[in-house]
């Protein structure tokens, strides 16, 4: 009898031994997960990790640096697996779409793979641990930084561009994950109203978008009181974006369409007028993909623009396609003024500088490319071109007297820079009158500078609204210092949400659109 149990009871102990043996392979005990959390790993498999994963080599140098600050441990794994930012930042990866990044993540299979299977997200992995650090980096530098500074800049975009440690910034995620989800990343809250205006135009687009309108030819405006097939269109179309609160498809322009045409034309930078012409229907037969693209370019300009701008008491602003003037004091507009900017043939540079003097009645020194262009072939042609325009020699250059009918007005204010641009007056009035604004030779023309004076100089005793009136009109050049710089900041943004929440779209006046989009949606 006992030689008889003895095959069975040996044929059970090498059964037990092979299936411990087996779940020992399979499932490793927490305290072995403990270990290898204490225990740093082999410094060399960063390499080969890039190594199999080259799309990825860019953030080699920053993943170096990360395990290096935490003596080559793991960061993304506690005692229960992966940490609660690592299937936070999975869930990020998923859903860059919403922060208008379109091209593909970089080994994403494989990203998901890891999140979708329990085992693999359990037990501490040396690849897994890895392509998280990558794959974090790959997400602030995408998201939070953007394109490269050197694309941004072969963009002629010259403002300065905040450089952020995302090595640290980490260790603040990993101690509170939420941290994400705020505005604390070095973004400024434009960019955050922007990914908002995306979802409700994606929404949109889902439901169908618009169609276009078609049109009479023949009927050249539309006017309150008309009756056509048209105005039911156009007001289905702004009923669609939101500019009116109901569709009655009624195909009578009546007041309550008056009211959405206004709100609309307000947010492509048109003239109030309830006047439809055919350029405005133009306006609203561009696609709403096309809306979505201008969107996402403009965010990735967001991305260029440090924060650390309204961190300043008081700055001023101008964008160029909006041909406007911003003056901000405590992070709020305090003084909005129309703008003449640079023509495509001499644009207004995108640059930052600070204002330090005030120039009443100046003269014009004329530009040397002006000078060949325009005022020699002039005195060749009447002898008395130079007195004609109040100009004069001084030295080997021309300069205009000061004076009314100076092309610079009665004022200027300059923030010395390498461009040789600054804000001043103009004696053509007649340009603020217009809806496209781009005739200087670079430099920007304001409307109303002596509403600006006064607001620069509201705090200075030396002067006051009279004093500045006087010195504007003296006809004798004179300089003032500023006793505080206040930085100037010259952008480009052709969708910008205002105050009212409501997201403006401008003219692509120097075609700069199309470039960025080349890059953005590359596949």
């Amino acid at each position: 009898m006992r030689n008889s149990l003895a095959p069975f009871i040996l044929l059970i102990s090498i059964l037990l031994l092979t299936c411990t043996s087996c779940k020992k392979k399979e499932y490793a005990p927490i305290a072995i997960i403990k270990d290898d959390l204490k225990s740093p790993f082999d410094s060399t498999l960063v390499q080969q990790f890039f190594d199999k994963h080259p799309k990825l080599n860019e953030f080699k140098a920053d993943v170096t640096q990360l395990y290096r600050k935490h003596q080559y441990h793991y960061i993304w794994y506690d005692k229960n697996g992966i940490n609660e930012f690592g299937n936070l930042l999975h869930n990020k990866i998923n859903t860059l779409e919403e922060e208008g990044i379109e091209h593909t993540v970089p080994y994403k299979i494989e990203f998901d793979q890891i999140y979708n299977n329990y085992t693999n997200s359990k037990n501490p992995n040396i690849n897994t641990e890895l392509l998280n650090s990558a794959l974090y980096f790959y997400y602030t530098n995408t998201v939070y930084h953007g394109l490269d500074t050197n694309k941004s800049t072969a963009m002629e975009w010259h403002l300065p561009r905040k450089k952020q440690s995302y090595v640290n910034y980490l260790d603040s995620l990993l101690t509170n994950p939420g941290l994400i989800n705020k505005n604390e990343k070095g973004l400024i809250a434009q960019y955050f109203l922007l990914k908002n205006v995306l979802k409700k135009y994606r929404e949109i687009e889902k439901q169908g978008g618009w169609e276009p309108i078609t049109t009479d030819s023949s009927i050249s405006a539309y006017k309150v009181g008309d009756s056509s097939k048209v105005i039911a269109q156009i007001r289905l179309r702004l009923f669609i974006s939101g500019d009116i609160a109901t569709d009655s498809k009624k195909p009578i322009y009546d007041k309550e369409l008056s009211k959405g045409v206004l709100k609309y034309k307000k947010r492509i930078g048109s003239f109030a007028s309830t006047i439809i012409l055919q350029k405005h229907i133009k306006e609203l037969n561009i696609p709403i993909s096309q809306r979505i693209k201008t969107i996402i370019i403009n965010m990735e300009r967001c991305r260029w623009v440090s924060n650390d701008i309204f961190k300043n008491k008081e700055f001023i602003a101008i964008n160029i396609p909006s041909y406007q003037l911003s003056y901000f004091i405590d992070g709020k507009p305090a003084l909005r003024l129309k703008a003449v900017v640079g023509k495509a043939l001499n644009k207004t540079v995108i640059f930052s500088a600070p204002m330090k003097y005030i120039v009443f009645s100046p003269y014009w020194n004329v530009p040397k490319s002006i000078l060949d262009k325009e005022i020699l072939p002039g005195i060749e042609k009447n002898e008395n071109y130079l007195a004609d325009h109040n100009m004069e020699w001084n030295n080997d250059n021309v300069r205009q007297k000061p004076g009314p009918k100076n092309s610079l007005g009665l004022i200027k204010f300059l923030f010395p820079n390498s461009n040789d641009i600054y804000l001043h007056d103009t004696p053509s009035k007649n340009l603020f009158e217009r809806e496209d604004r781009a005739f200087s030779h670079g430099c920007i023309r304001i409307q109303n500078p002596n509403t600006l004076a006064e607001l620069i100089l509201r705090n200075d005793k030396n002067w006051d609204a009279a004093k500045i009136d006087e010195a504007m009109n003296r006809g004798v050049e004179s300089w003032y210092t500023l006793k505080n710089k206040i930085p100037v900041y010259i952008g480009y943004f052709t969708a910008w949400v205002d105050e009212d929440n409501n997201v403006r779209f401008y003219e692509d006046v120097y075609k700069r659109d199309e470039a960025l989009a080349s890059l953005l949606f590359a596949k």
